[in-house]
């Protein structure tokens, strides 16, 4: 006859508690953005001439669990005078109206409406772009890690400028300027409290 396990035996209870905490320190949800590591540069084409471009000034509210992506939730907001477009007479035509207009629009926002898994490290995330006003969705792939306890997120994709009137008027011209410019970010996040 088989002898019955008795589940509230000390050594059955010691061994779940060791299972659940094994568990629970694999979630980890990345909330707390860093500015001081994170970056969003661009690269535009003049004349057939990368240009290497850059904003100082844009704040990031995400709550990511690698474990869960499909919940995972982000907003970017773009402050638009912040641009560092290569020196300081590009910088000032830059923010002008057929550019930017900052007056007008000072800033530009991103709104995620979905991340979805691609394998390993890999990531697409899709949602809504708004500059001057108009509206576009954009998907960016990227990839996650983690280094010193943070969350590490790097991706780019191309947006396309008159899209969002970027550059209207004389400068429509897509022999002076490219339509498309090469966004890329690289976003640090801190864990948020109580996560392991």
């Amino acid at each position: 006859m088989e002898k019955a396990i008795n589940p509230l035996h000390p050594l059955h209870l010691a061994l779940a508690a060791l299972v659940l905490a094994s568990g629970s320190t694999q979630a980890v949800e990345f909330k707390h953005f860093q500015a001081d590591q994170s970056t969003l540069q661009f690269v535009s084409r003049q004349m057939g001439v990368p240009v290497d471009g850059r904003f100082r000034k844009f704040a990031a509210t995400l709550a990511f669990d690698p474990a869960r992506p499909a919940a995972a939730k982000a907003r970017l907001e773009l402050d638009l005078a912040s641009v560092d477009a290569g020196s300081p007479d590009a910088n000032g035509e830059v923010v002008g109206k057929p550019w930017f207009d900052v007056r007008a629009f000072p800033t530009a926002v991103f709104v995620s409406s979905s991340i979805r898994p691609l394998g390993g490290d890999k990531f697409a995330l899709t949602g809504k772009l708004t500059i001057k006003g108009r509206t576009q969705e954009v998907s960016a792939p990227f990839t996650f890690r983690r280094a010193g306890g943070n969350g590490v997120f790097d991706g780019a994709f191309v947006l396309r400028r008159l899209d969002f009137a970027i550059g209207d008027g004389v400068w429509s011209d897509l022999g002076a300027v490219a339509n498309e410019v090469q966004i890329k970010f690289h976003i640090v996040a801190g864990p948020a409290a109580g996560s392991r």
